[in-house]
């Protein structure tokens, strides 16, 4: 879910997010061989072709939004915090353990010093991130810390299914995410609650070089009926000029066509010839594919704008993922054929 309300169009803003969008998962095609062994998966070899596993993804992102949505109405949320900063951390671990291993080798460390280095480094690291994010959530560290931890889930659940897998994971959370936005609004909900929190869940992108996220107040349930000026009206009458300062991007928007980005780095067939990368073998083919899956996600980015400009709530999944969705079968016929775009699944 995406939201803007602007003073002019913030092209700068976008362009922003673009570039965070475009790092957290070309941070992810870096680190994904240093992950790509099936100990790693989190279903094994055989359960990355079960559409079982995939129903059982959608079916803990509902429960966990209904969880944080029921919390946040009890008064609970610091039991939301304390999970997702949990959560944050783990996650965490899968970008910042080859990142700082990768480190070790360049300053001379042989063998699996290196590794063990970071074994001991990555958790104490990621958990100061946590804790300055904890202690003073600007929207610098709230992005820096999102992005870092976006590049781990989507190899981390990238890795783990096959793209045909992943493209009805994609399907399925974008109808789910237009019917949470402009529907049964909760999405709109979550969203507030995450941002009161001043967790990493969203990207900010601030219009004004003076913004600070930690001030940041306000409804996204309000966004449907503000346009390029709003005014708010105060007690004494007085009108006012008022929109929010920052654009704002669920992380989820970034990963979903993030995991199709990093199955198809995984699964396609290794066609091409060898490409360099300090963790292990990628292939010509899959790096193409890749891209153009990413360069798709871009074009749904840029539609998704045109919405976004207006100054209203949009989902984001609807088109970032039909984008990647698009550009994933594009690149895929064009570089290693129709018949390699599908795997045989079961759904057990």
């Amino acid at each position: 879910m995406s939201d803007v309300k602007h003073r002019p169009m913030a092209w700068s803003s976008m362009l922003g997010m673009a570039g965070m969008f475009i790092f957290t998962i070309c941070t992810g095609i870096f680190i994904q061989p240093a992950w790509n062994f099936e100990e790693a998966k989190a279903f094994g070899e055989e359960g990355s072709t079960e559409a079982a596993n995939i129903f059982f993804e959608l079916l803990m992102i509902f429960l966990f939004t209904a969880a944080v949505i029921w919390l946040a109405r009890k008064g609970l949320q610091v039991l939301i915090k304390a999970f997702v900063l949990f959560a944050l951390w783990i996650s965490m671990l899968y970008a910042t353990l080859p990142l700082i291993a990768l480190i070790g080798s360049i300053f001379g460390m042989g063998g699996q010093e290196p590794w063990n280095m970071a074994f001991i480094a990555s958790p104490i690291l990621s958990l100061g991130a946590i804790i300055t994010l904890y202690k003073y959530p600007e929207w610098w560290i709230v992005n820096g810390v999102g992005m870092i931890v976006g590049s781990g889930v989507i190899v981390m659940i990238g890795i783990s299914f096959v793209p045909v897998l992943i493209c009805i994971f994609m399907i399925a959370a974008a109808i789910y995410d237009y019917w949470a936005v402009h529907r049964s609004k909760h999405m709109l909900e979550l969203a507030d609650t995450m941002i009161d929190l001043k967790l990493p869940v969203v990207l900010v992108a601030p219009k004004d070089a003076n913004y600070s996220f930690r001030s940041e107040q306000g409804s996204m349930r309000d966004s449907e009926s503000i346009t390029d000026s709003s005014a708010v009206q105060h007690d004494d009458g007085e009108v006012s000029k008022k929109g929010r300062d920052a654009l704002f991007m669920g992380l989820g928007d970034v990963i979903f066509p993030g995991m199709l980005v990093i199955s198809s780095l995984t699964y396609m067939p290794e066609l091409g010839g060898e490409v360099y990368n300090p963790y292990g073998s990628m292939y010509l083919s899959q790096i193409l594919v890749a891209l153009g899956t990413l360069v798709g996600g871009l074009f749904g980015y840029a539609a998704l704008m045109r919405f976004v400009a207006k100054g209203n709530a949009q989902p984001g999944l609807p088109l970032l993922n039909g984008g990647a969705i698009l550009g994933y079968i594009v690149t895929g016929i064009i570089v290693v054929g129709p018949a390699a775009l599908w795997q045989d699944i079961t759904f057990l």
